[in-house]
């Protein structure tokens, strides 16, 4: 049975990096990374974020059709609103898949540092879009609050998996995403 691989977790700890690797080690799973479909619209450098809107039906649509010809789908996206979680379960099911719901999680403060690294170390545009947005409407406060709403989603969702995703130990979190996933 296909699985739909919702990996998700506070920004900057290492969602993408983590589902490239899973399906690099998973033919035919597709690695379904909204950063890089939103890249793929003119405009996403936007800051008032109105691209979005066209976005999520283009990953609807991908998701139901890799999940409806039977392949794993994982996304790699922070999602701390019920509503939001409930409709990639239901899509999944929609489509004769399971759902799996893994959070990746570091401590509150390692996880705002880790955002703040990854911008202060890259040179990639959409990072550093990111970072500007984040810094925009709140920065550290912005961050902590993303990361207090998904430790609340945690208690309202106890069949998700937790993850700890330390800096730097990308080989070390796989293992620990691909013993939950087997599971």
């Amino acid at each position: 049975m296909a699985q739909l691989i919702h990996l998700n977790g506070p920004p900057g700890i290492g969602k993408s990096t983590l589902a490239a690797l899973h399906v690099d080690r998973h033919a035919g799973a597709l690695n379904l990374d909204v950063d890089v479909v939103h890249r793929l619209i003119g405009g996403w450098q936007d800051e008032q974020n109105r691209t979005w809107q066209l976005v999520w039906p283009l990953v609807r649509v991908m998701a139901e059709s890799h999940l409806r010809d039977g392949h794993d789908v994982v996304l790699p996206q922070y999602h701390a609103q019920l509503d939001e979680i409930t409709a990639l379960e239901d899509l999944a099911r929609a489509n004769g898949a399971s759902f799996r719901e893994v959070v990746l999680l570091d401590d509150r403060e390692a996880a705002a540092e880790r955002f703040d690294d990854r911008a202060r170390d890259t040179d990639d545009h959409w990072v550093q879009h990111h970072h500007r947005l984040v810094a925009l409407r709140g920065g550290s406060v912005l961050l902590g609050a993303m990361y207090d709403n998904l430790v609340e989603i945690l208690r309202l969702r106890p069949e998700a998996v937790v993850v700890r995703s330390r800096a730097g130990a990308v080989q070390e979190t796989y293992e620990l995403l691909a013993t939950a996933l087997r599971c």
